[in-house]
């Protein structure tokens, strides 16, 4: 054991000699045709989901069912924050380009986790009142040597992706309203597309396009009509009124764009998801009914205008804030003999939805979690067949799906070779009641309904689930339980592999066709976001953003479902390459002086139960800094132990002097 933490020690420092520098030539030279070939550049994740396509599918298989195993920590990156770290890195020319929390943005060199630069918006504190579900962000983009952002105070930024330097800055969001972005943006045609958040507050969707090279707006596309007195931005807005009722823009209306976009370049549409009504009760928004258009919608957009060319409503008159939001894939599938262009979703409702993607006609819809809310979707016309009293209109109701949705933001990927979608789904149970005292206030959360009710469950009524489904056929293949909801995005790539990170903070591969588990380890905080993989110089890399947060933490808390919230970081990892050479590690390992010596002796009585380095990677806790934190105690600790954890006593081992250079060696990292 002890020379296990010696060895893995000299790996990860073997790693960081090959650091590359980069230059503004060299990062981030992207464009429309590289984007468009993305499916065959294997080596890169240009883009948030890999492809315009969103599939998160990797045609890499130097990692495969047959050497998983072997997979190991190559580098670990801290955030520096313990609340939810949702982003999806990008990984271009040897960098990585991600966001923390505040939209903050962070350059790495993705080898071996430098870092390379960093820039913080400076979003307002204040912000966060009005962040629905957190002070997350979901990634950036990259087009021709920038780097594009959206802040949670909606803002969008271009910065300069060899320094990180702002370019240019819009806002893209009215002065007042309490509307936010978390989303990551998308680029196609030189158009950067951003949406934004905040439908709870009481705002009114809509998405727009800006020039790479500027900032300035191109186009805005509004997912609700607004105050019909004030005249209609067209008439596909003017004939969508006709659906709702009441005064309903004094209440924001929602359709909020926050998350799910794709791109066909081919048919050149681009689609995206909208979201629930503000409020969610739909008495309350819509007196009298009627469908609501176009909330929990998909959206098929012209690009180089925003003009909208087909829509598919999920859930009309949506009242249980049923978003379609969530991921959106696009695939090419053999259905009844015939190859079809298909669009497919499996939103909040918990139906899977597979459209055709250049008309917008349904192809199949079939629950993918338990439904109560509808018996199924008509396939003639399209709509759920709801089921009576499940609007909570006369009073509490249980619903299932609940508002966290059968799956939620946390992207699904589709795998080409297995013909499988891997839905990182959960079954909560859901109980609904009107407000009988609502009053709409500003700037706050306005639903309408009485969210006290949901809390009264607990972790007894919640569980999630890998699942594998056959989008063809529209049936379960194989079911991985998590216990836990609120599990991470999922991976998976022609090495016949699925990754997904767990709320309990496992990270996990599994063989892709049964979901057999092939490698699992542990990254000291719960997982929601997405994996991503790729390869440089001949190494392919898989990496992930640890830190539990966002909506379902906010409401259910950490600790009310036993998740361990450790420190925020990146995770990469990689098989080892080659062993070091005998002359490496014999210089390693004889290095003189008080720093060498400190390393040494750490890695020989402690590394095997709190990690190489002083990086902890299980629930043991991480001690890099730790004496500085602990001052005197570290030594008592060291000396005597703690009973009951498992700590030994040390005392016996190392001396006063020796225990002094562990504390420099831990000091200094």
């Amino acid at each position: 054991m002890r020379f296990r933490g010696a060895l893995v020690a000299t790996v990860v420092a073997l790693f960081s000699l090959v650091a590359v520098r980069v230059t503004a030539d060299e990062v981030a030279a992207i464009d429309d045709a590289d984007l468009a070939n993305a499916a065959a550049s294997s080596g890169s994740w240009p883009a948030h989901g890999r492809t315009w396509s969103e599939q998160r599918y990797s045609p890499l298989q130097t990692l495969n069912v047959g050497n998983i195993a072997g997979l190991q920590l190559a580098w670990r990156h801290d955030t520096g924050t313990r609340r939810g770290l949702e982003a999806t890195p990008i990984v271009v020319d040897g960098v990585m380009y991600t966001t923390t929390t505040w939209s903050v943005v962070i350059a790495l060199d993705a080898r071996t986790g430098a870092p390379l630069w960093r820039w913080d918006p400076k979003v307002p504190r204040e912000i966060g009142q009005i962040a629905c579900c957190d002070v997350v962000n979901r990634g950036v983009a990259v087009y021709r040597g920038r780097v594009f952002v959206g802040t949670l105070d909606g803002r969008l930024a271009a910065l300069d992706a060899a320094t990180g330097k702002p370019l240019w800055e819009v806002r893209t969001v009215p002065e007042s309203g309490a509307y936010t972005i978390t989303g990551a943006p998308r680029v196609m045609k030189g158009r950067v597309v951003i949406g934004n958040g905040g439908a709870e507050f009481g705002v009114r969707g809509y998405v727009s396009a800006y020039d790479w090279e500027d900032g300035e707006l191109l186009w805005r596309t509004y997912s609700v009509p607004g105050n019909p007195a004030d005249g209609f931005e067209s008439p596909v807005l003017e004939e969508a009124a006709k659906t709702w009722r009441g005064e309903w823009w004094k209440l924001g209306g929602g359709g909020t764009i926050w998350d799910s976009m794709a791109y066909d370049p081919e048919l050149d549409l681009l689609y995206v998801g909208t979201g629930n009504g503000s409020p969610w009760v739909r008495q309350l928004r819509s007196p009298g009914g009627g469908d609501n258009l176009f909330l929990s919608s998909i959206l098929a957009l012209d690009p180089a205008d925003g003009r909208l060319v087909w829509h598919y409503q999920t859930t009309p008159g949506d009242t249980w804030d049923f978003t379609a939001t969530q991921h959106i894939v696009l695939a090419d599938l053999v259905i009844e003999g015939r190859e079809r262009k298909v669009l497919m979703q499996a939103p909040k409702n918990g139906f899977y939805y597979v459209l055709d993607r250049k008309t917008g006609e349904l192809v199949s819809a079939e629950a993918f979690v338990e439904v109560t809310w509808a018996s199924g979707v008509d396939p003639e016309t399209g709509r759920p067949r709801e089921r009576e009293g499940q609007d909570y209109s006369e009073g509490l109701e249980f619903v299932k799906p609940t508002f966290f949705g059968g799956h939620n933001w946390q992207p699904m990927s589709f795998n080409p070779g297995t013909g499988l979608a891997y839905i990182p789904a959960q079954e909560i149970l859901g109980a609904y009641r009107r407000d009988p005292d609502f009053k709409p206030v500003v700037n706050e959360f306005n639903v309408g309904t009485d969210l006290n009710v949901f809390s009264a469950f607990g972790p007894s009524a919640v569980s999630g689930h890998l699942l594998a489904w056959d989008p063809v056929a529209q049936r379960e293949v194989w079911r991985i339980p998590h216990g836990l909801p609120w599990n991470g995005g999922t991976l998976t790539t022609a090495g016949n592999l699925v990754f997904q990170g767990t709320a309990d903070g496992r990270f996990v591969a599994y063989r892709a066709t049964d979901g057999r588990v092939l490698w699992t380890t542990h990254t000291g905080s719960g997982v929601i976001a997405a994996p991503v993989t790729y390869a440089l110089d001949g190494v392919q890399y898989v990496s992930v953003m640890a830190g539990w947060g966002g909506a379902f933490a906010q409401i259910g808390g950490p600790a009310a479902l036993g998740v361990e919230n450790g420190p925020g970081a990146i995770l990469t990892w990689a098989l080892p390459t080659s062993a070091p050479t005998a002359e490496e590690f014999e210089a390693l390992i004889t290095r003189e002086g008080e720093d060498a010596a400190g390393e040494r002796l750490y890695h020989v009585w402690c590394s095997r139960c709190h990690g190489s380095a002083g990086i902890s990677t299980s629930g043991i806790p991480d001690v890099r800094g730790a004496p500085s934190k602990l001052g005197v105690g570290f030594d008592a600790i060291v000396e005597t132990g703690i009973s009951g954890t498992g700590m030994p006593a040390m005392g016996p081992y190392v001396d006063a002097a020796e225990r002094a250079l562990i504390r420099r060696y831990l000091e200094s990292r």
